[in-house]
């Protein structure tokens, strides 16, 4: 299973899901999906933005989890 660490990630830089969708331009559907870790797939252009917005590399954003 993969982790999407988001949430964790914007509540230590205190932004909110509104502050990420007006800055990138990504939807607030797709920002919720890996807010609450329902999203099925990342598009690779969605994880640059988070990435860069955020300041961090996907490691930091994504991780592989044995459990299910």
């Amino acid at each position: 299973m993969v982790r999407v660490h988001l949430s964790r990630l914007m509540g230590e830089k205190r932004v909110k899901i509104a502050d990420i969708e007006r800055d990138t331009g990504l939807s607030r559907t797709t920002l919720s999906r890996l807010y609450h870790e329902k999203a099925g797939r990342l598009d690779f252009d969605t994880l640059e933005i988070l990435c860069r917005y955020l300041d961090v590399q996907v490691g930091d954003l994504l991780e592989i989890s044995d459990e299910s």
